[in-house]
């Protein structure tokens, strides 16, 4: 892709951070969306929780990616918490969308590719998903129906429109591998209750690459799981992070404690997600890491 102006919302985050470095690296400018009074014109103000964006901001960009949102994994799913995950994606997504329509057709972007999450399948068990599967039931798959769906005043005003369906990022830096290297580096790591169940990964490496990618290929809209396309069992990863780390994996955390600690968003810990990339490969990407050691080694 030729040098460009990209907005970026959620820069400050795992992703978005790691995004910002590989564009800013190849000579684009970035444009990061802030909360605070904007320190030049590289940062543009928006309040996503109450729908507030500079709409003048995002004029001229070729492409804004909106990755922004309170983590997942962060606390305990009170219902407080959960309220607030809603908003942080809905409304802001919501903010975006409308910005960007709201703005005259030759000063819009391109292509908005917005965040999404394989949260969208729910419980697969032994079944594989793509992006034909429909959503599963629970807060996470009914949470990413409606963050999508927020962003259609982009998507009727004629904007290529992407979602980033996201699996669990190997990354030491954030995310849930950023709690589980620290666990595993001092060899009280170990499999989460049968650990049969199935998380679909990706590399941070590779998640940029394909943002890039859906940024840089006309023609490609709608969702994209953006999983590496050998998802694995909690059990074969915990193997491969004791591999790959050195380390005993002899501490199993027990699903009634889980239950315990974590309340209801122990069932995305111990529910299985065995998701598969399909329109990705089709639109000619591929994974620098597509098994997990070499995704856990990358990290390292």
């Amino acid at each position: 892709m030729e040098r460009s102006r990209i907005a970026v919302a959620g820069a400050s985050g795992l992703i978005g951070g790691a995004l910002v470095r590989s564009l800013t690296a190849d000579g684009h400018e970035v444009r990061r969306l802030v909360r605070g009074t904007p320190r030049g014109a590289g940062e543009i103000r928006w309040d996503p929780e109450a729908g507030r964006v500079d709409a003048a901001g995002l004029a001229g960009c070729h492409a804004v990616v909106n990755l922004a949102g309170a983590g997942v994994g962060d606390r305990r799913w009170t219902d407080a918490y959960k309220q607030r995950i809603r908003d942080s994606r809905v409304k802001g997504t919501a903010a975006l969308a409308g910005a960007v329509a709201a703005l005259d057709a030759e000063e819009r972007p391109r292509v908005f590719v917005n965040g999404s999450a394989i949260g969208y399948y729910g419980e697969t068990g032994e079944r594989t998903a793509d992006e034909s599967s429909p959503a599963g039931e629970g807060f996470l798959p009914a949470l990413c129906v409606e963050w999508e769906g927020a962003t259609a005043p982009a998507q009727e005003a004629g904007v290529r429109t992407v979602f980033t369906r996201t699996g669990l990022v190997v990354s030491r830096e954030g995310g849930a591998w950023g709690r589980l290297f620290p666990l595993f580096r001092a060899g009280a790591g170990g499999r989460m209750g049968d650990g049969r169940q199935y998380w679909s990964f990706v590399a941070l490496h590779d998640e940029v690459a394909a943002i890039r990618h859906l940024i840089d290929t006309d023609g490609l809209s709608g969702p994209f799981n953006v999983t590496a396309p050998n998802p694995v069992t909690n059990r074969e990863i915990t193997a491969a992070m004791g591999r790959v780390l050195h380390r005993p994996t002899v501490f199993p955390v027990p699903a009634a404690v889980l239950r315990t600690v974590l309340g209801e968003m122990a069932g995305d810990v111990l529910g299985s997600a065995r998701v598969l990339p399909r329109r990705l490969l089709e639109s000619g990407f591929r994974f620098a890491f597509p098994e997990i050691e070499g995704a856990i080694r990358a990290a390292l």
